[in-house]
């Protein structure tokens, strides 16, 4: 949890349009207060590489990848607070109204961004250091294995590695203190969420290390590694393994299951603990960017939930179900109609479908593509059972696809009633994959835009993305439909539930409960996701809030610019200036509703 703050506020075809819609570069040669603000940003660009290697390693900057900073110290969290304060003190001593357009709206995300976290470095989300979602232990698993960001290239790659897992240990050491400083105060996790973590702590730990995930690129040398070179990494993975990895993994295990698992609380919601009400009210802020109360978003849940029944309703009657909405669930997840899938590969080639299906229909909406590749694969075994499909970001100089991961544990388990086709929407193309590549493609942002991103506006995109599918030929099928209703539902009831659990002492069973009675999910389905929301304090609240944002602009300027609005262009400007608070991004777009007209 404590992660998410920083990962969260950092930083997610194969044709293209020609690059007009490219935004230029303001010019600053004559401007001296715009050239302050690049050399500024250039500057914080810089220091944050160096604080945060993890990040720049995950938007191509490979300078530090033998680093893995102990941001679990004290001293970290004072060199953050130094850093934000003194970038912060050197942006108001710059005269904002001297600036071009482009360069006030970077002034404004970038102040935006320094007092957010200055904020959240006030609070004691430190005591709480991981969880099974978003921590290093588990990021560590995912970089190691050879697949993910962590280059295995060179020869130096390969030391750069071992350099970055000795400091490990050290990080551990220090988590471990800042859970037991969490145990004194009581700002402790609830105790279904250590009974998940510690499981993933164990499975790295193996007496044969050949069987270590983190022994994935011995098994792939380069052709050309000279055989001196490969034979003392072998022996040098072996002993990072047997030595560095396997001990420490077992050492977080062991203390969470036998020291700190007694101590969990057996309350779940944020509010819980001491602090926890301003902890859960500024993780709303965090995530939405913006200012509404968690009890205006509730009541924004319950009647997004109503409006969708309605609609799932309609559907129902209009397949010619004759039951209830409960007994239409049950229909829809037991058929075997509505289940054809038997192996991987199937549900792989599915998904692969639903992307032919649409491309050729992308040039009606979007009138920029990016140019990064994009990939189609099955999530890695190790990290399959505690995963959700997701995309994760590309190079953005093209050496690393956008590749978007699905989780096939079962097969028979994929559905067509199951939103295959909005999941797509969403988390492939054209949702994250165009809003991410797009963005990090744009070289004329400052870097901190580049590679920015704000949960409310990447997820409420990915979201508003889903609502597309028509006009990009899918949801043809009335089941395909109903599964694209239930996922928007499903984000709905986010709303709904998120703030229930954190803040108005709605219990895990009674959120389950609700998750059930409202879409076709399981109760195992529905607990995941209710100890996902445990985990992850508001960040569940994104994706419908920033989506109705982005749908309230849409009709406003539908009705304001009637046969002037043009649906290429819009999705053009909100996806040209990259990821921002959604404050920011309205006052942009009503300058460009202004200039249509």
């Amino acid at each position: 949890m404590g992660k998410l703050v920083f990962v969260l506020l950092g930083g997610w075809l194969l044709w293209a349009r020609p690059a007009a819609a490219q935004t230029p570069a303001p010019a600053r040669g004559t401007n001296p207060a715009g050239v302050l603000l690049a050399s500024l940003f250039n500057a914080y660009w810089e220091d944050r590489a160096r604080l945060f290697p993890l990040l720049a390693m995950a938007q191509g900057d490979n300078r530090y990848n033998d680093r893995l900073p102990n941001d679990q110290t004290q001293a970290f969290r004072q060199q953050q607070q130094r850093l934000y304060r003194r970038y912060l003190n050197d942006l108001l001593n710059i005269d904002r109204a001297r600036l071009s357009a482009e360069d006030k709206l970077s002034y404004d995300i970038f102040q935006y961004e320094m007092r957010t976290r200055l904020e959240g470095l006030r609070l004691n989300l430190w005591m709480l250091p991981f969880a099974q979602f978003n921590s290093v232990p588990s990021l560590l698993g995912q970089l190691g294995g050879g697949t993910g960001a962590q280059p295995f290239r060179t020869v130096r790659d390969y030391d750069n590695w071992l350099a970055r897992v000795s400091r490990f240990p050290a990080w551990a050491d220090s988590a471990i203190v800042n859970f037991r400083l969490g145990m004194k105060a009581a700002v402790v996790l609830p105790r279904v969420l250590v009974l998940r973590t510690v499981p993933q702590l164990q499975a790295y730990v193996t007496m044969d290390a050949t069987k270590s995930v983190f022994y994935g690129p011995v098994t792939r040398f380069p052709a050309d590694f000279p055989a001196a070179d490969k034979a003392r990494l072998t022996a040098a993975y072996r002993e990072a393994i047997q030595a560095e990895l396997v001990p420490t993994y077992r050492k977080l295990a062991e203390f969470l299951q036998n020291e700190y698992l007694p101590q969990a609380r057996r309350s779940t919601g944020l509010s819980d603990v001491p602090g926890g009400a301003e902890l859960y009210r500024y993780q709303v802020r965090l995530m939405t960017t913006t200012d509404r109360s968690p009890d205006a978003i509730y009541l924004t849940g319950l009647a997004e939930v109503k409006r969708i029944r309605a609609e799932m309703e309609l559907l129902k009657r209009r397949v010619g179900f004759r039951g209830s909405l409960p007994a239409f669930f049950t229909y829809l997840t037991t058929n075997p109609r509505f289940s054809p899938y038997q192996t991987p590969d199937e549900v792989l080639n599915a998904f692969r479908g639903i992307q032919a299906r649409l491309s050729p229909n992308l040039a009606r909406a979007f009138g920029r593509a990016p140019k990064s590749p994009f990939e189609i694969r099955q999530t890695e075994a190790f990290r399959a059972a505690t995963a959700s499909a997701e995309y994760n970001r590309g190079a953005p100089d093209g050496s690393r696809p956008g590749i978007f991961y699905v989780p096939i544990l079962d097969a028979t388990q994929f559905n067509v009633t199951s939103g295959m086709e909005s999941l797509f929407l969403h988390e492939a193309i054209p949702g994250h994959h165009y809003q991410l590549s797009l963005q990090q493609e744009n070289t004329a942002l400052p870097k901190f835009r580049r590679f920015a991103t704000y949960p409310a506006f990447s997820e409420g995109w990915a979201l508003y993305c889903e609502s597309l599918g028509p006009e990009l030929g899918l949801f043809k099928d009335p089941y395909q439909r109903i599964g694209a209703l239930g996922d928007e539902m499903h984000r709905a009831l986010r709303l709904v539930v998120d703030v229930g659990l954190h803040a108005k002492g709605m219990s895990p069973e009674q959120a389950v409960d609700y998750l059930m009675a409202n879409e076709p999910i399981s109760e195992q389905e529905a607990t995941a996701e209710v100890e996902r929301y445990l985990a992850l304090p508001g960040q569940a609240l994104t994706y419908k809030i920033g989506a109705l944002k982005l749908q309230e602009l849409r009709a406003r300027y539908q009705k304001q610019l009637g046969e002037r609005f043009d649906e290429r262009a819009f999705h053009d400007e909100i996806l040209g200036g990259g990821s921002m608070p959604l404050s920011v991004l309205e006052r942009r777009m009503d300058a460009w509703a202004v200039r249509q007209r």
